[in-house]
């Protein structure tokens, strides 16, 4: 038997069914390396007899485009999968959202914050050069008595931040075994709604994954250090606790991972283009080392898979490889 680390499909005992999640955000048009991810995680979920849901990630009002709702759904057909009812819009539960981070805030978990990134980055004592989120230092700690005290005071609008205990949080992913962060220490209090009254990233992608009784999460390893964050809102809400299976990313040749801001080949330039989306498939069945012919579909490939085969590296893609010169 596998052991639990290198196998996601053997992680529970108690054999609950397994529901995956698909979570693409419209931020931009989804790539080979969100191709790469998807298909595993539709995988994972499958061979288990699992439901895998599609969740649409469209929080971020300044980045997220209507019109990409639709072409994610149709870039995930387009590779041959599936999701069980209706997809749901995260932004539809705002309601909802909005109320956790107002129970935070009354159990004392959390408090405003008036303080704005140039204010984060000014108050560092030395350049924290190569770091793209600065470390919170308190500054707003217990320096208001509520959010409404807040925008008094600063005359601005307050975002909330999670109180943060120092100290190692630790867990297991199923696929990359034991990991510990020190979030306190990293990126101390962190945001779990924004200045701008939306919910943050990290608290609306635990409560999700809660609503919609997700137990296991594939998705890429760049997101390791977002499950401590996650663990610690799980614990503060007395959410259960999903199987994380982190996976490697996409690369170019020169070591960069693909990206939407970057506008790297997207599933949508390749579907005009006229490619058969097996080929597609093939790709990704190759890039776990296992023998594919030139066109295979998701469904057929899904007797394929093995996460015993998925390799613990980042992988290597060239446009040319599905793509003709």
């Amino acid at each position: 038997m596998p052991s639990p680390a290198s196998s996601p499909a053997a992680a529970s005992d108690t054999q609950a069914p397994v529901i995956g999640r698909l979570a693409p955000s419209p931020t931009g048009l989804l790539h080979v390396g969100h191709a790469r991810t998807f298909l595993l995680a539709w995988w994972s979920a499958r061979r288990q007899s699992g439901q895998v849901l599609l969740r649409i990630e469209d929080l971020d009002a300044v980045r997220s485009v209507p019109e990409l709702v639709a072409a994610s759904e149709q870039d995930l057909t387009w590779l041959g999968l599936d999701w069980d009812g209706e997809s749901y819009l995260q932004s539809s539960g705002l309601l909802r959202l909005n109320s956790l981070v107002h129970q935070l805030l009354a159990e004392g978990r959390a408090y405003a914050c008036t303080c704005t990134r140039s204010d984060v980055r000014s108050a560092q004592s030395a350049p924290q050069l190569g770091v793209s989120e600065p470390r919170y230092p308190g500054t707003c700690r217990d320096r208001y008595a509520s959010l409404e005290d807040a925008q008094r005071q600063s005359g601005r609008p307050p975002g909330v931040r999670l109180r943060v205990a120092p100290g190692e949080v630790k867990f297991v992913d199923r696929f990359t075994g034991e990991h510990s962060f020190d979030v306190e220490g990293s990126v101390g209090d962190f945001l779990i709604a924004r200045r701008d009254g939306a919910p943050a990233y990290q608290l609306a992608a635990v409560a999700d994954d809660a609503l919609q009784g997700i137990t296991e999460v594939v998705r890429g390893d760049d997101l390791l250090p977002s499950t401590a964050r996650q663990r610690l809102l799980q614990d503060a809400l007395g959410f259960s606790v999903p199987n994380y299976v982190h996976v490697p990313l996409v690369l170019d040749l020169e070591g960069r991972r693909l990206a939407k801001r970057d506008r790297d080949l997207s599933l949508a330039e390749l579907r005009t283009k006229g490619l058969d989306p097996r080929v597609v498939v093939a790709w990704v069945l190759r890039s776990l080392g296992i023998e594919a012919p030139e066109r295979v579909s998701a469904s057929e490939a899904l007797a394929l898979f093995d996460w015993e085969k998925v390799p613990k590296t980042p992988v290597l893609f060239q446009p040319s490889e599905l793509l003709a010169p």
